[in-house]
């Protein structure tokens, strides 16, 4: 089984700008009714792509200082990035767009 990865203001840096894979990262709150509808894709997609996918969740009423230089709006906010530079953003619970991100992302 894969490991998602729960980050914060602390590690961020050091599990994606340095990153030797892409990085999808799910920005969401547990108050957040779609964000958890969303869970279990996330969970699914960390395990399909282990080995060619870093997949972490950000708490952003625990990491006020990533959900502003990210400037989210809205969640679930998904960003994937490639050599620490984000490449692509999903903004909701839209399942197929995450994946179509995953999937761009790991090939």
């Amino acid at each position: 089984m894969s490991q998602l990865l729960h980050l914060s203001d602390n590690d961020f840096d050091a599990n994606v700008n340095h990153a030797d894979k892409p990085v999808i990262i799910d920005f969401w709150a547990n108050w957040c009714g779609p964000c958890r509808a969303l869970g279990p894709t996330i969970e699914k997609l960390a395990d399909e792509f282990d080995g060619k996918l870093i997949v972490g969740k950000v708490d952003v009423d625990q990491a006020r200082e990533l959900s502003s230089k990210f400037r989210i709006q809205s969640i679930p906010c998904i960003i994937g990035f490639r050599n620490g530079v984000e490449v692509g953003r999903v903004v909701g619970n839209n399942p197929a767009k995450v994946r179509e991100l995953a999937e761009s992302l790991a090939n």
